[in-house]
């Protein structure tokens, strides 16, 4: 057998990456997987979403111990060392490299490393520093190469001071005072985590509320206990220079400010991992952020060739890149495949507390002139929320009047990311099987943070009736 050719060659061993090469081999193709770094998973193993919410737990942990009376007196004076909290995230990142390696030797996938450029549009030259030049060979392709942080032209980024989402994960030390340059879900997350290490947070928002996809009640939530736990949010701000300084960065804004700190974080946009692959000289089209296009089915302009995950763009979630990667997959095994892969996906931000949203906000029903009904539980009066210690919180139904039918679920508070799975699942019923009447004739366990989908439907009918 030729060991240079395969039926699919998928491009990059991140969710979308592994989504597409599991599904691939387990319809019988033969498969190989080319990963850039030494080792797999991606840049959401390594420096993204792993990392990020293993630092979140952690820091989530101990302000749990902070606010229990059983340890008052103890936990008043531990100060979690930064670089000792990276310690506990380089565990996790093993644990899922050496999963994700044995999947790929169980299911017969081979695995390369090395950086992956087409040749033509049937063969790719993988290069890496330990090994000759290989070209291999291949059917069809999954682009799968994901993202990195963004770095405008004028900006250090080789400075000590300044940092993106990928170096602050190499800090040495905690810093006194951070400033973060843009208020998205990666801002918004580690304002989270550092201002739990006992830092001085700026977070800088270039709009004028924090994530303004989502509810408004959520995100005025969000803000205030942002504020609550010390982050100073700042709004409607532009940057026009960074200055750096021996012991600071000096942000400067258009407004004026000037915003003088230990570091900087820039956490404002991505940019897709398209360059250098050869990709416009076989015609496809990369927009200014790295972005490849694509149909409603992942495909570029060449039949043969998909792309899936951050690399094509929004939504930019580990999850849906997940899911992306096995639609393409069962397009290329079966192109009359009878799938239709669910655009309404859930949103998990892993903030403190964490948020976590699926279907329309207020805000668009009443724009689509939809008449609509709300259903509230706030965490303070469920019997499990209590028992933790977790009152902080609400879930929040969005339903139709009239035929009842659920529209939007909204959730802010401990384990928001878990429990919107719950109406996840009726949501994606069809029909009269979709109301919010499913958790009004449904026995929840009782104490559990489930039973607040109970709640906030008798709330929800209440007030309709």
């Amino acid at each position: 057998m030729n060991d240079t050719h395969y039926d699919v060659i998928v491009i990059g061993s991140g969710p979308g990456g592994e989504g597409a090469a599991m599904k691939l081999a387990k319809s019988g193709c033969r498969v190989a997987l080319i990963e850039r770094d030494d080792r797999t998973g991606g840049s959401s193993t390594h420096r993204g979403t792993i990392p990020s919410k293993v630092l979140r737990h952690v820091i989530q942990m101990l302000a749990d111990y902070r606010r229990n009376p059983l340890f008052k007196g103890v936990t008043e004076h531990i100060r979690p060392d930064y670089t000792a909290l990276l310690q506990n995230v380089e565990r996790v990142i093993e644990q899922q490299v050496q999963q994700l390696n044995r999947y790929c030797e169980r299911n017969h996938i081979r695995v390369y490393h090395g950086h992956a450029s087409f040749v033509d549009a049937h063969q790719v030259k993988l290069s890496s520093r330990t090994q000759d030049e290989k070209i291999l060979e291949a059917d069809t392709f999954v682009i799968a190469t994901g993202s990195r942080p963004y770095h405008p032209q004028d900006i250090d980024f080789n400075h000590p001071r300044i940092h993106d989402s990928t170096s602050i994960l190499q800090l040495a030390h905690t810093p006194y005072s951070l400033s973060i340059y843009g208020a998205g879900i990666i801002g918004c997350e580690y304002a989270s985590i550092f201002c739990n290490l006992d830092a001085k947070i700026n977070l800088v928002n270039t709009r004028d509320r924090l994530l303004s996809f989502l509810d408004d009640e959520i995100t005025d939530a969000l803000s205030y206990h942002l504020r609550d736990q010390g982050t100073v949010i700042r709004h409607n701000e532009e940057y026009t220079r960074v200055e750096t300084q021996d012991d600071a960065v000096i942000l400067h804004c258009r407004s004026g400010k000037k915003i003088k700190t230990d570091m900087l974080l820039w956490a404002n946009g991505r940019t897709g991992n398209s360059d250098m692959m050869g990709l416009e000289s076989l015609g496809l089209e990369i927009d200014s952020r790295g972005c490849i296009d694509v149909d409603e089915n992942y495909q570029t302009k060449i039949a043969h060739i998909y792309a899936v995950g951050d690399v094509m763009g929004a939504p930019g979630l580990a999850s849906a890149s997940y899911d992306q990667g096995r639609y393409a997959a069962a397009r290329i095994v079966d192109p009359q495949v009878d799938w239709r892969l669910d655009r309404e996906f859930p949103t998990g931000i892993y903030t403190s507390p964490e948020i976590s949203s699926l279907g329309k906000t207020e805000r668009e029903l009443t724009a689509e002139n939809i008449p609509y009904e709300v259903g509230q539980a706030n965490f303070s009066s469920i019997a499990r929320a209590q028992i933790a210690g977790h009152t902080v919180g609400m879930l929040k139904l969005l339903f139709h009047r009239e035929t009842l039918e659920l529209l939007g679920i909204h959730c802010f508070g401990e384990s928001a990311s878990e429990i919107i799975h719950i109406g996840q699942a009726i949501m994606n019923r069809r029909g009269k099987a979709n109301t919010i009447r499913y958790f009004t004739e449904t026995t929840f366990n009782y104490p559990t943070m489930a039973e607040a989908y109970r709640v906030a439907a008798l709330n929800g009918l209440n007030r309709n009736f």
